[in-house]
């Protein structure tokens, strides 16, 4: 796969991406809509039928005050006799454990299982790119999320749309983050090859492709994940249909997770 670089955009073959540079930096409650049409006239692009914006979840837990300052929490001392084990920041533990159902590990890493599913860090709670003293928590539902930014976006523009809302997670047996799919509308999270033939003519029994984490992880260059200000990517060309599985369904239940 033959992947270029030019002039602020992304190409492999037919698909396009283009990152919305120096997007403003998002305060709390405000109108995420309108910044992202407000960046993509700035770039001097149009919205066209089938493309897919990714988001990061970042500015979309800020747009929808998911903002915690430290000076409002006061560790339990289960999070406190976490934190000493490990060095934590007692605050960090103690907003992991609130906004998870299942504490996993606590040995060098803090392994948590959140509402909606995900398999994390700390429950994807982070302070890079946050206000100082804050954390910004996940979205409460990403799906949800992404659908309220997509039927927004759609009457705005008259555009057929799909939204990716994308967070950097670790993986358990290889080093290093990579950009996945926490939350979808208008596009299906899996594409299904069962019954098709490979090259030598056999037919596939079985071949499952989460897309969405896949296009979340090819724009992911252009996002990056420090002081970039690039957090939304329109994506174009990729072939897709919708369906009615949602991100939330990429997450194995529980009887089915190898690992626990």
């Amino acid at each position: 796969m033959r992947c270029e670089y030019e002039r602020n955009s992304m190409s492999s073959g037919t698909i396009r991406a283009f990152p919305l540079t120096e997007f403003p930096v998002v305060e709390p409650q405000e109108d995420l809509v309108k910044l992202i049409l407000e960046a993509v006239e700035n770039s001097g692009r149009n919205l066209k039928n089938g493309d897919i914006l990714v988001i990061t979840s970042k500015i979309v837990s800020i747009s929808e005050n998911r903002l915690v300052k430290a000076e409002d929490i006061e560790p339990t001392q289960r999070a406190r006799e976490i934190a000493t084990e490990n060095d934590f920041d007692p605050v960090h533990v103690e907003l992991a454990l609130r906004e998870s159902t299942d504490i996993i590990r606590t040995k060098r890493v803090l392994i948590t299982e959140t509402y909606s599913g995900l398999v994390c860090n700390f429950s994807g709670i982070d302070k890079s790119n946050a206000p100082e003293g804050s954390y910004i928590l996940l979205p409460e539902d990403s799906d949800a999320s992404a659908h309220r930014l997509r039927d927004s976006l759609m009457k705005l523009t008259g555009k057929n749309l799909a939204i990716i809302i994308s967070d950097t997670q670790g993986r358990p047996w290889r080093k290093g983050s990579i950009n996945v799919s926490i939350g979808c509308a208008g596009i299906a999270p899996f594409k299904y090859n069962k019954g098709k033939s490979d090259l030598y003519g056999r037919v596939l029994k079985r071949s499952t492709v989460c897309q969405v984490d896949e296009i979340a992880m090819l724009v992911e260059p252009l996002m990056g994940q420090a002081g970039q200000q690039t957090p939304v990517v329109i994506v174009r060309g990729y072939s897709y249909l919708d369906s009615e599985e949602e991100a939330k369904d990429i997450n194995r239940p529980k009887q089915e997770d190898m690992f626990r």
